[in-house]
């Protein structure tokens, strides 16, 4: 759904977004994670056809980004970091606006313009002016705008910025059930915690260049080695260690627990668990110590070395 070839931009003698190269299947949400700077909004003006890449090209939803610069921009929805809303304008006639800018007639318009106003609890207030709104609804309305022409693509930018915990989550539920074999939805976030609930892939971009990208979970292995596991136990060790089998290392432990790490954990598990048993000790948990985004995240961009990207499908 979006295919991107060294794309780059440069404003005079700054390089903001340097031979970026991906390819996002159809049904894939993927993340754009980076510092403030990084190039993020640049690429994604870029593949919204609203910038002009200086050299490299891409497609988005198999149009050109350059020599076919309406159909991109047909196929698109998105949602900005400044939504450019109309605040004399009531809600419903905003909305209406741009549905007729899509050329969508009025019985598919109105049919969805009262779809988004309810699902995203404004309908109760879209006879209200926009500049009467609070920011967390103004967001909402912002993205009932991207999500009007029921676009292949979504390209979202900071899509619950500004909202309480309940619009949030509403934000979220909804990106969950936009997901489809046939739609792509691109999330520029400085939220980890949501990057890592709604992604399947995730793009780190610093300086203008990719990375880091993949899958959360092989982006773990790659960045941050081998998982580590937690047993917790029914009594103290009082000095006790187990037998670990070859390729387990004792990582750490506490008076009732202990941490190590395995190249075969599923083999590894159950020999040290059958260690504890056998001497009479016993176990209430045995799970993987999590790792987050933010781990990752933190990995990447303060890696000295950013010439080689990670991969990890």
């Amino acid at each position: 759904m979006i295919v991107t070839e060294n794309l780059s931009k440069k404003f005079d003698n700054f390089l903001a977004v340097d031979s970026v190269s991906l390819v996002v299947e159809a049904g894939t949400v993927l993340a754009l994670l980076g510092p403030n700077g990084a190039g993020k909004t640049t690429t994604v003006r870029m593949l919204t056809s609203v910038l002009r890449p200086t050299f490299g090209q891409a497609s988005v939803a198999g149009y050109d980004v350059i020599t076919q610069a309406p159909q991109v921009r047909a196929s698109v929805g998105v949602l900005t970091e400044h939504h450019g809303l109309y605040n004399r304008m009531p809600a419903k006639d905003y909305l209406d606006f741009f549905g007729q800018v899509y050329n969508m007639d009025t019985h598919t318009r109105q049919e969805r313009i009262q779809r988004l106003l309810s699902d995203f609890g404004l309908a109760q207030s879209e006879a209200k002016r926009i500049g009467e709104y609070s920011k967390g609804m103004r967001q909402k309305l912002a993205l009932a705008r991207a999500l009007l022409h029921d676009p292949p693509v979504l390209l979202l930018d900071e899509p619950t910025s500004a909202m309480d915990p309940e619009s949030a989550r509403l934000v979220r539920d909804s990106i969950h059930t936009l997901r489809s074999s046939e739609r792509t939805i691109v999330i520029c976030t400085h939220n980890l915690a949501e990057a890592e609930e709604l992604a399947d892939k995730i793009a780190i971009i610093r300086r203008g260049r990719i990375i880091a990208y993949g899958s959360p979970a092989v982006l773990k292995q790659n960045l941050l080695g081998l998982a580590e596991y937690e047993i917790r136990l029914g009594t103290h060790l009082n000095g006790y260690q187990p037998t670990f089998p070859p390729g387990a290392v004792h990582t750490s432990s506490g008076p009732d627990w202990i941490r190590y790490q395995a190249d075969d954990p599923l083999s590894a598990n159950s020999l040290i668990l059958q260690d504890f048993l056998d001497h009479g000790i016993p176990i209430i948990s045995l799970q993987e110590v999590p790792r987050s985004l933010e781990q990752v995240y933190l990995q990447a961009v303060n890696s000295k070395d950013n010439k080689e990207v990670i991969h990890a499908e």
